[in-house]
């Protein structure tokens, strides 16, 4: 049972719709030999694999929701109508739901189980408290799986078309079309349903996309947090008044580096990993990277890391040719400039693609967490620091290491926390902000092979 697997063990409903009695019985989600539903039932006082409830809404739910759900990272700052499209106990229809939470960040779907408390009147109360991260499209297979075990329910039933028949129609029609793919995934990064919005927002956004890339679009719209969405028109104006020259050709690269399947990894990892590549291939050992030095590898000149005017975020923009552009950094901080600048060395080191803009966001797509996990281990090699904080992981031996190292002391703790040298929940609430995986199955892959 190391997959992910929905299922549901039907019982018999005497009331409610044709649809809700058919698909009514035990819905159970378990991922590593662990039930996300397991609960405590007052009524016959043990414990149940999972709640009494009418699969035929969650399938419902998941099928409307279901490029959202498999696209769309947690916001910095969640709102009510994200947790309608990814948190299950929003689902309501009368039923006591599961208090999971599903997102995620364009490589790999997250799960958190949460448990409940007792409330009045309420038969179960949910009991696990657990965290797991699998390959989106192992949560894909999932899915597919549970709706067509609610179809062939209807079908036995003698039930005939129904809502989810035609969600699902649609749905595995739009996954069939690559150009309706691109505008479903385009939508669901900007918070939106299928169609919610002005068709017109969003041809213009897929025609920035064939002039600065799909994959560098997908990032700037999942970036978006209640803000202006940035099109090509305002970032290549930007560029050309405040951008600083680049030379893509002249950037260093990065040599006997042969990273597994994205999704099977977390991005933590694989950005850690490339950088200490180039910092091995480059011969840096551990001394804190100077301005100059971090300049050069990326080809631009150390001035970009002078206070300059704030940007909507930091980005790259390449000319047709490829061999020159323009690197606009958004902090006014050199700290933070530095950063940046080697978040964006990181991203044309590792994403393999070949598009004209490389955008560094303040988002958690893995992409996002691959870049900032370079960064930080180019600018303050792990090894380093442990020497340098030799034990003393208070904020003020953070303080100074981060000093030090010329980077930030929020830096210096996620590096603390990824290598489990501080309790993640001590310094940060949210799981996916550092990539720390529980039980995901696949997080020593890596580093068996590294």
């Amino acid at each position: 049972m190391s997959d992910l697997n929905f299922s549901i063990k039907w019982e018999r409903l005497d009331e409610g719709t044709v649809e809700e009695r058919a698909c009514f019985g035990m819905l159970v989600a378990h991922c590593c030999d662990i039930y996300l539903t397991e609960g405590l039932d007052s009524y016959v006082d043990c414990s149940r694999k999972g709640p009494l409830v009418s699969g035929y809404h969650f399938a419902e739910w998941i099928a409307w929701n279901w490029w959202r759900l498999t696209t769309e990272p947690k916001p910095l700052n969640s709102k009510p109508e994200w947790d309608l499209a990814h948190r299950m106990s929003t689902i309501g229809d009368g039923y006591l739901w599961p208090h999971i939470t599903i997102y995620s960040d364009r490589e790999r779907t997250v799960l958190i189980a949460k448990p409940t408390q007792s409330q009045r009147g309420a038969s179960f109360r949910f009991t696990t408290d657990m965290s797991f991260v699998v390959p989106t499209i192992q949560f894909e297979s999932a899915v597919d799986r549970y709706l067509g075990q609610i179809q062939s329910q209807l079908r036995l039933k003698s039930i005939p078309s129904t809502n989810l028949d035609k969600i699902w129609e649609e749905l595995q029609a739009e996954r069939a079309d690559v150009d309706m793919t691109a505008r479903r995934r385009l939508e669901a990064l900007l918070g939106l349903d299928p169609d919610e919005d002005d068709s017109a927002f969003i041809e213009q956004l897929l025609t920035d996309a064939s002039y600065l890339g799909q994959d560098a679009i997908q990032e700037i719209a999942a970036d978006h947090q209640g803000r202006i969405v940035q099109n090509a028109s305002s970032i290549k104006e930007l560029a050309s008044r405040i951008g600083s020259s680049m030379s893509p050709v002249d950037m260093v690269s990065l040599t006997g580096f042969d990273p597994p399947q994205r999704d099977k990894v977390a991005a933590w990892r694989l950005g850690y990993r490339a950088a200490q590549v180039l910092r091995e291939q480059q011969k840096l050992g551990h001394d804190p990277l100077s301005n100059r030095r971090l300049a050069e590898l990326s080809a631009v000149s150390d001035k970009v890391l002078d206070p300059s005017e704030n940007a909507f975020f930091s980005f790259c923009i390449d000319d047709e040719s490829g061999k020159s552009g323009k690197l606009v950094l958004r902090s006014k901080w050199e700290s933070g400039r530095r950063f940046d600048l080697a978040r964006l060395l990181g991203d044309r080191l590792t994403n393999g693609l070949h598009e004209r803009l490389l955008p560094a966001t303040q988002t958690y797509t893995y992409r996002q967490k691959l870049q900032r996990a370079f960064a930080a281990e180019l600018l303050c090699p792990f090894d380093a620091l442990e020497e340098k904080l030799r034990g003393d992981y208070s904020s003020e031996a953070r303080e100074d290491a981060a000093h030090h190292f010329s980077v930030s002391e929020r830096t210096v703790a996620a590096m603390l926390v990824n290598h489990g040298r501080l309790d993640r929940d001590c310094m940060f609430r949210d799981l996916e902000a550092l990539d720390v995986v529980v039980a995901d199955g696949y997080s020593d892959l890596f580093k068996a092979q590294a």
